[in-house]
């Protein structure tokens, strides 16, 4: 087996340049401009998270009284993780913060309740499966080491990355702050939901300097190739490739985390039992609860393997 160091910076020569749009990126400061940076935030005091301050941004953010006690729990957690209320201030006054109907439509529509013979044909297709012979072999080092490591199967993590992104390709439809925005507005079932999953992407914002509205996933909020929801990427993403980041646009990192999640869920290394409510299966529900997500998962992992050999 190759060393981790080996297979990393093999993948990283051979996909220089490949960062895809919303990759987490250090950024780096002449002295110069530190300076001016210092002096500017020497003239400018913070703002506390004073009741002043909570009032002006629930008058900016919030339309209806249901997003305003939602918002109000929010900025409640950020305040005691520590976000600077100017991180909040400052992205409030964005002409792009609205919401979206076309979220609403997929919650109440989601896939998933789709019969399975329609929910497979989405899925279970020669592309995909074709797409995922490709995605293997074109990554192969990388991921039998992930799978190597922590003892995943190799085709449940390409299975995955072809349900949930279509091996990197369908990962962005809409912003992730948009999405999850219209959730605390108009779907009032998923209140407690998207309190935690709101106060998770803003702390992960705040956490890489990233604004809000430069992420981009799903209609639920989920994000990245593997698509975890904010929660999920905090909890359970790993920085695979040692750069200092976990990167949810970036393969090292992504496998490496829907391998992660999957154990941390109660996969069993090494085991190969994939039954109905054996651990294995249960991990995959954990990754999305729906019987029919979990069976096409499973189904495309088995073609795909087939297919490879």
């Amino acid at each position: 087996m190759r060393s981790l160091e080996t297979v990393i910076h093999r993948w990283t020569t051979e996909n220089n340049g490949s960062r895809g749009r919303g990759s987490v990126k250090r950024r780096f400061y002449t002295p110069v401009l530190l300076l001016a940076v210092f002096a500017s935030a020497q003239e400018a005091p913070q703002r506390d998270w004073s009741t002043q301050t909570e009032n002006v941004l629930l008058d900016r953010m919030a339309t209806n009284d249901h997003a305003r006690q939602i918002y109000s729990n929010v900025f409640s957690r950020l305040r005691d993780e520590g976000v600077s209320a100017d991180f909040m201030i400052e992205f409030s006054v964005h002409p792009d913060i609205t919401t979206d109907n076309s979220v609403v439509r997929r919650f109440n529509r989601p896939a998933e309740k789709l019969s399975y013979d329609r929910y497979s044909k989405i899925f279970i297709t020669d592309s995909r499966i074709e797409g995922g012979v490709k995605f293997y072999y074109d990554n192969r080092v990388l991921i039998d080491t992930v799978s190597h490591r922590f003892g995943v199967d190799p085709f449940l993590l390409v299975s995955l990355a072809g349900v949930e992104s279509r091996y990197g390709k369908n990962a962005k439809t809409h912003t992730v702050f948009g999405a999850l925005h219209t959730v605390i507005h108009d779907i009032p079932r998923r209140a407690k939901w998207v309190e935690r999953e709101m106060a998770e992407y803003l702390i992960y914002c705040w956490e890489n300097d990233l604004s809000p509205l430069s992420l981009y996933g799903s209609y639920a909020g989920a994000f990245g190739y593997g698509q975890f929801i904010p929660s999920s990427f905090r909890a359970y993403a790993v920085d695979f490739d040692n750069d200092g980041v976990r990167q949810p646009f970036e393969w090292p990192d992504v496998l490496a985390s829907m391998a992660n999640y999957l154990v941390k869920n109660g996969y069993a290394k090494g085991n190969s039992d994939f039954s109905k409510g054996s651990p294995n299966w249960k991990s995959v529900f954990r990754y999305n609860p729906a019987e029919n997500y979990v069976k096409v998962v499973l189904e495309l992992r088995e073609a795909i393997k087939e297919a490879a050999y």
